[in-house]
């Protein structure tokens, strides 16, 4: 084997190469359209393994919500076939390309479910695992091997899509995918509250989220964040999204907007304005201009948001915004601290009881700064024994998630 990118047609050749690598003992470095190779620590492998040729839509069933195409098929033809029955991926795939300077609209099928990626409609339809179905694989041995199927609920043994989905590819090699499609809502209304900060917009997600009102999405952008993506408007906005059939939004959208009274007036957005802004806010498109600034993705409780980004900014400078009801923070820093700031981001959101990812920063920094938190002594063992379990001469991603692993 060479450093020469390797390509299969199909997966009975992408089955040889894993095995001449096995014999070989090389390490390979897996793609698709390689739009995140910046997620993740630099792969050190010996030979670049490129299956983007493993594309194409195999079945499409409206019908039955279900759809399987190669692992490499891109995104963007799978959600424009879709379209045409009135049907969408739910979970509300972001593009992170741009984040990296990338072109978007590249991204494939396996690199948004091996990322376990999803838009602000996590909140209410989940994550990309929750939508992943079932696969063929070709694991670190040289086997084929498949689980789940084309059936919407699927509970049948150990749930094998839900171990792959957020690997990274460290653990087998996708080759065919069967994902849940749905209908897209008839109705979308984005009622937008202005100049509240952040702890009072912590207060009114919150108590949007516990209404019945059916929120699918809720998010906050601070004053100089939200005007890049609400673009009339006028400070902060804190916005809040209703969707389905048009009587019972039109029903909820009144009954939200008296819910919110008391932090002040929610103004409609229109409809170009509503779809532009929550896909503005899946790909984190404030944060695509200064590629230089390390960007941080936090997780913590909706409750502890606000204080989190503080801490970290009083720290370290720099600007962020909230999402799924404050639970996903977006912090950019400012210039290029050291470490990329990672004592100060790690320790605020440890404090929150939550956990953050190092998104974008230069390949020296992801080489000695963990992007992942490998979490306690014992899941760290876990996830080394997951490894093993799959990919025992350890081919696949060297040291992608983990150094080691």
């Amino acid at each position: 084997m060479s450093g020469n990118a390797l390509r299969p047609a199909d997966e009975n050749e992408l089955r040889e190469i894993v095995r001449a690598a096995i014999a070989e003992k090389q390490t390979l470095e897996v793609r698709g359209a390689g739009t995140k190779r910046g997620l993740g620590r630099p792969v050190a492998a010996d030979a670049p393994l490129d299956l983007s040729r493993l594309a194409g839509v195999k079945t499409y069933e409206p019908e039955e919500l279900v759809l399987t195409a190669g692992a490499a098929t891109p995104l963007a033809e799978i959600e424009r076939l879709v379209a045409q029955k009135g049907q969408r991926l739910a979970f509300e795939p972001p593009d992170y390309a741009p984040l990296y300077g990338g072109a978007a609209g590249r991204q494939t099928l396996a690199g948004v479910v091996a990322t376990n990626l999803a838009g602000s409609r996590r909140i209410s339809a989940g994550a990309a695992r929750d939508h992943f179905l079932g696969f063929r694989a070709v694991n670190g041995r040289g086997e084929t091997f498949k689980a789940g199927g084309q059936v919407v609920k699927n509970v049948t043994g150990y749930d094998l899509c839900k171990l792959l989905a957020g690997s990274y590819g460290t653990l087998a090699l996708l080759t065919e995918m069967t994902v849940k499609v749905l209908p897209v809502a008839e109705t979308e209304a984005t009622l937008a509250l202005s100049r509240l900060s952040d702890e009072a917009a912590m207060r009114a997600m919150a108590d949007a989220m516990g209404s019945a009102f059916e929120v699918s999405a809720a998010a906050h952008l601070p004053d100089g964040i939200a005007a890049s993506v609400v673009y009339q408007s006028d400070g902060a906005a804190t916005l809040l999204r209703l969707e389905g059939p048009q009587p019972s939004v039109e029903a909820r959208v009144e009954g939200l907007r008296a819910l919110l009274r008391p932090h002040g007036a929610a103004e409609r957005l229109s409809p170009p304005d509503s779809k532009l802004a929550w896909r503005a806010l899946a790909n984190a498109e404030p944060f695509t201009h200064d590629l230089e600034h390390p960007l941080w993705r936090l997780s913590v409780p909706p409750t502890a948001g606000a204080a989190t980004a503080r801490a970290i900014t009083d720290g370290l400078g720099g600007s962020y915004f909230f999402d799924w009801g404050g639970g996903r923070i977006w912090l950019e820093l400012n210039g290029a601290p050291s470490g990329a700031g990672a004592a100060i981001v790690r320790a605020a959101t440890a404090k929150a009881g939550g956990h953050a990812v190092l998104v974008r920063a230069s390949e020296e920094t992801r080489r000695t700064v963990a992007p992942f938190d490998p979490g306690a002594p014992g899941l760290f063992a876990l996830s080394k024994r997951v490894k093993a379990g799959f990919d025992p001469l350890g081919l696949f991603n060297p040291g992608r998630m983990y150094e080691g692993v």
